[in-house]
């Protein structure tokens, strides 16, 4: 099969097209014809060698896929030959073909094309799990979501929204009419400095139940201060930096705050099938009636995935980047 692969960690013009071995599905795996598959950033922090895949992964890029059942492990019952699905892969997904575990696929919703249903897994399932499983949003609270034009954030506008929960979200001014669009109350902008005294403003001094941050850095301090009595944070990521100084720690304690971080990728394939199952009891039916939608910024052909590591990287989108998978360049024809 062809295959994005690396010549060497580093910038993006390190990927290329080439041909790679076709994987063989295991016993409980079914062998997927990928159509299309999306953009992470952790595909960015692989690509630079900060990132490594999960032991026993594949050690191509791509995390999400949506296709066609090519062929089946001998014990796979779920599925048969022609279905259509999309879901969470641990990698693998920038390529002709990839395998994924029987329980972790999802059938393609009706009328959907494969760039919208590949738009979904990892974006929809990190933020049903930050807000559900690890924050424990309830109807009524207050989520404050930063990065809320992002991948995760379009998406966890939509999943706060249907928890009944008033969303807050900050991103750039530009990107303010798509997360009221999609649920959020309140927009904060950044780009104008420290968000706390808005957060502050917008809830009457009260602060948010519930923060799921993916950049760390300095918005760690403002996090404290900005949630209120037994409110909860939820560290994805750390894109804004590592490390914070001069903090209050107070607050941590005299608030009864919680502090948790969370990833998906390396969470055992056992926490990833029951995350997908409760997921499609809550989100499924929302998905193929509208209620929730992923929300596609741009579609690059394969052929271009450097172009499209950068667009990511540049912070351009809002919303997810999706590769088509499929077309030949002429030199390997």
């Amino acid at each position: 099969m062809l295959a994005i692969q690396l010549k060497d960690f580093g910038h993006a013009d390190q990927l290329y097209l080439d041909e790679y071995p076709t994987p063989e599905p295991s016993a409980y795996e079914v062998l997927i014809k990928v159509h299309a598959t999306a953009l992470n950033r952790a595909d960015i922090l692989q690509r630079e060698g900060k990132y490594p895949p999960p032991e026993g992964a594949s050690p191509l890029l791509g995390l999400e896929v949506a296709g066609e059942v090519e062929a089946l492990g001998e014990k796979v019952t779920r599925w048969k030959i022609g279905d259509k699905v999309f879901g969470l892969l641990p990698g693998g997904g920038y390529a002709e073909y990839a395998v994924m575990h029987e329980d972790m696929a999802m059938p393609v919703p009706l009328g959907w094309d494969y760039t919208k249903a590949a738009a979904v897994p990892e974006v929809f399932l990190t933020a049903f799990q930050a807000l559900s499983w690890v924050g424990k949003l309830q109807a009524g609270e207050t989520v404050l979501l930063h990065a809320g034009a992002s991948g995760v954030g379009t998406a966890a506008i939509q999943v706060a929204r249907s928890m009944g929960a008033t969303v807050l979200v900050t991103a750039s001014s530009g990107k303010h009419a798509l997360c009221h669009e999609l649920g959020a109350m309140h927009t904060i902008d950044y780009r104008k400095g420290p968000f706390l005294d808005e957060v502050q403003h917008l809830t009457d001094g009260q602060g948010v139940d519930l923060i799921v941050d993916p950049v760390g850095g300095d918005y760690f301090g403002q996090n404290i201060q900005a949630l209120r009595r037994d409110g909860r944070l939820v560290m994805l990521a750390v894109m804004g930096g590592g490390t914070v100084s001069e903090v209050p720690i107070g607050p941590i304690v005299f608030k009864r705050l919680q502090i948790m971080g969370s990833t998906l990728r390396s969470r055992t394939r056992d926490y990833q099938v029951a995350l997908t199952r409760d997921f499609v009891d809550f989100a499924y039916d929302k998905l193929t009636q509208g209620e929730l939608r992923p929300v596609v910024d741009t579609v690059f052909n394969w052929q271009d995935a450097a172009e499209a590591h950068r667009y990511l990287e540049a912070n351009l989108s809002a919303g997810k980047v999706v590769l088509r998978i499929g077309e030949k360049p002429e030199e390997i024809l």
